[in-house]
């Protein structure tokens, strides 16, 4: 019996059939083993292809060592945990019978997922007979990967545009509503569509990920902050608390519809008025919670108004639906106050 440690007759035979291979393309060898394309060479007058010769390349991208590979069946290694369809996909390859090179994925070593392309050309001897097989594998792991992450921004670009438009479309039918002028009726839709887009700004900004509540209120307040040159009319507090895309929005939106009023009839409206924005956290049986209080002073004495308007609807109602809160407007005779209380937003793992 031989002993465990000496070759095995199926390796010294590999062994020579490389030794062969080397002698008869010796220059090809070496040049194969020197690029980065994976490669193989079977044996096709056996039935089962055994390999004859692998480069550096392949044993890297597969995981195997020479000795583990050579004399084995190409078709069976390469198909170790493949899906019947890949197997197809392999023997059709190697019989020549398939139009295109088939891209597989295959396992390595160790069980790790690889994607490869497979071109499989027949090597013939002077008599037009097939003698080997000659195997490239292009690593399309990467490639596969982009693939992936691709389809993921595309489906997430798509329901982003989706709640987008959704928007939009509600600024238009409000807008409508709001006067039979169409100087009026613009005036509506372009200021809040500015709105939204300020917003989008933000996000892009920050790759869609979140954005900060305090860099939010600002870019809100910007358009009003350079009336009269007087910035410190506006007094803002709180942390820099990210919020995730769906919250940025709505909340964008809502900013914009107080600071609107303000501007036209309230503290903003004056030479006198000031707008503080302040907010924290707190904890409750439901969970964190983010209060945030809009508080203007200073300006003409306020009129509740006998009905709400455009801007109050989105604010209250909006962010109940939206962002699953409570927002209250009120209008005592020294400014309006408004309440947002919503659950402190979740950002995504990862971002």
């Amino acid at each position: 019996m031989p002993d465990a440690d000496e070759p095995s007759e199926k390796q010294n035979a590999a062994e020579a059939d490389v030794e062969g291979f080397r002698d008869d393309l010796g220059p090809f060898v070496v040049a194969a083993d020197a690029t980065r394309m994976a490669m193989v060479f079977t044996n096709a007058e056996e039935a089962a292809n055994p390999i004859v010769y692998a480069n550096q390349a392949f044993l890297k991208l597969t995981g195997w060592s020479r000795d583990e590979v050579l004399g084995e069946s190409f078709n069976s290694l390469m198909a170790r945990g493949a899906s019947p369809d890949a197997l197809n996909e392999i023997e059709k390859a190697v019989a020549g019978s398939h139009d295109d090179d088939p891209e597989i994925c295959y396992r390595r070593k160790d069980g790790s997922q690889f994607w490869a392309s497979l071109s499989v050309s027949p090597v013939k001897d002077e008599q037009g007979k097939v003698v080997q097989h000659f195997a490239s594998l292009v690593d399309l792991t990467s490639f596969k990967a982009e693939q992936a992450t691709c389809k993921l921004l595309i489906d997430e670009l798509n329901h982003r545009v989706k709640n987008t438009l959704a928007t939009v479309q509600s600024v238009v039918r409000q807008g409508l509503k709001t006067s039979t002028d169409p100087a009026v009726i613009r005036e509506s839709i372009e200021s809040r569509i500015f709105a939204l887009s300020r917003s989008h700004d933000i996000l892009s900004r920050e790759n869609w990920k979140s954005a900060g509540l305090h860099d939010l209120i600002d870019a809100s307040l910007e358009p009003f902050a350079v009336t009269d040159g007087r910035v410190e009319r506006f007094n803002v507090e709180g942390c820099n608390l990210r919020l995730p895309p769906k919250a940025a929005l709505a909340l964008g939106i809502a900013f914009h519809e107080l600071a609107t009023n303000a501007f036209k009839y309230g503290a903003l409206s004056n030479d006198a008025g000031t707008v503080s924005v302040f907010w924290k956290v707190q904890s409750s049986q439901s969970g964190n919670r983010l209060i945030l209080h809009w508080r203007e002073k200073d300006g003409p004495e306020v009129t509740p108004p006998t009905r709400k308007g455009f801007g109050s609807k989105v604010i209250e109602r909006g962010l109940a639906h939206e962002l699953d809160g409570e927002a209250h407007v009120e209008y005592p005779p020294t400014g309006v106050v408004c309440t947002i209380d919503i659950p402190v937003p979740q950002i995504a793992e990862g971002s």
